[in-house]
């Protein structure tokens, strides 16, 4: 079986690869339209064509993290789950769970996905419509609700996270986190204007009662792939978070990143720059309705949960900061995502003022 020339064998080796499909019998012959996909995730993307059907194969960078693995075990897991669901997503053909077959690296096969991405570019008639524009953020917030409605015990999800006690752990875990990154020679500590404010509110005001369910864990306009002829959700994409956990801290982080005010649009892209979203009260409306995906779930407190997520992302961001400080990463970069921390805490206190 011929390599294609712009893929590093060591990387993808199509020869394995053939005979890997070969034993599952998925459709033979050579591969053909074979090209890598560039975007926002560290793992490699190739899509191609075999036997007449698409196929994009998913698996970790060059040089593989060290959860790199298991990560994409649990991905081709959810993926598989949500098979037969509603849910806007690329559908498993096939995983390698074993290390062994492609050179150390767990991979996957999933269907390709006819769509663009909106923070990326913005083709017609969305960049011009922007009727067109209002609709798909209302689609976003239905995707997520479609997610949010799937019953993760009866999708075979039951063992998959740690729900017990998810909410309460949150500020702990990650202000741990945030204290890790002081190990970080060069790093100073965190600058961050009203760290400790948000953590105490968010402490004293968490919700009584939730209702634990799939989390894609980083649910943003750049991890959603839109259809080219509408305004629909083509497909959600980037499941390296997903857990089972609250499904309302997904939509609290479609709030802490929308693109509503300048310097959160300015991240958003071209659709940001387009503007004609809707508001964040029509995405909790778009979400709540679906009774399946809000039963037993608060949605009076979605405030809580976006300040969670400008908390919790922020900290996350704060750690390339860090590691820029020690030389492990650009400084561009560092300094570049330690003022959207800062952005997400104002935005956290300004929900917290609501």
């Amino acid at each position: 079986m011929a390599q294609p020339a712009q893929i590093d064998a060591a990387l993808v080796d199509f020869g394995v690869l053939a005979r890997w499909m070969d034993e599952r019998d998925l459709p033979g012959g050579p591969f053909e339209d074979v090209t890598p996909l560039t975007g926002g995730t560290q793992n490699v993307l190739i899509r191609f064509r075999r036997g007449g059907r698409g196929y994009v194969l998913r698996r970790g960078p060059a040089h593989l993290r060290r959860r790199t693995n298991d990560v994409l075990r649990r991905e081709a897991r959810v993926l598989a789950a949500l098979d037969g669901t509603d849910v806007p997503a690329p559908r498993l053909i096939a995983a390698s769970p074993d290390e062994t077959v492609l050179n150390g690296a767990v991979f996957y096969l999933m269907t390709p996905v006819d769509g663009f991405n909106a923070t990326v570019a913005l083709p017609e008639p969305h960049a011009s419509d922007a009727g067109v524009r209002h609709a798909m953020g209302l689609s976003a917030a239905r995707s997520l609700a479609a997610l949010g409605a799937v019953d993760h015990e009866a999708a075979g999800l039951g063992d998959f996270g740690r729900p017990d006690g998810f909410l309460e752990r949150q500020v702990a875990r990650w202000t741990a986190e945030l204290d890790g990154y002081s190990e970080l020679d060069g790093y100073p500590g965190p600058d961050i204007p009203g760290l400790d404010e948000v953590a105490g509110w968010l402490e004293r005001n968490r919700p009584g009662t939730w209702r634990p369910g799939i989390m894609h864990g980083d649910y943003h306009l750049a991890n959603l792939m839109f259809s080219p002829a509408g305004p629909d959700v083509a497909a959600i994409v980037d499941w390296e978070m997903c857990t089972i956990g609250d499904p309302l801290l997904d939509l609290g982080w479609l709030l802490a990143t929308w693109p509503d005010d300048a310097e959160s649009a300015g991240i958003a892209g071209p659709l940001g720059a387009a503007g004609g979203l809707p508001t964040a009260a029509e995405l909790v409306a778009a979400y709540a309705e679906r009774p399946d995906a809000t039963a037993g779930r608060d949605l009076s407190s979605i405030t809580w949960y976006a300040v969670l997520a400008c908390f919790k992302l922020g900290i996350v961001l704060e750690g390339t900061h860090a590691r820029a400080c020690a030389g492990k990463a650009p400084k561009e970069t560092g300094d570049l995502l330690h003022s959207i921390t800062l952005g997400l805490f104002r935005r956290a206190r300004a929900f917290m003022a609501r």
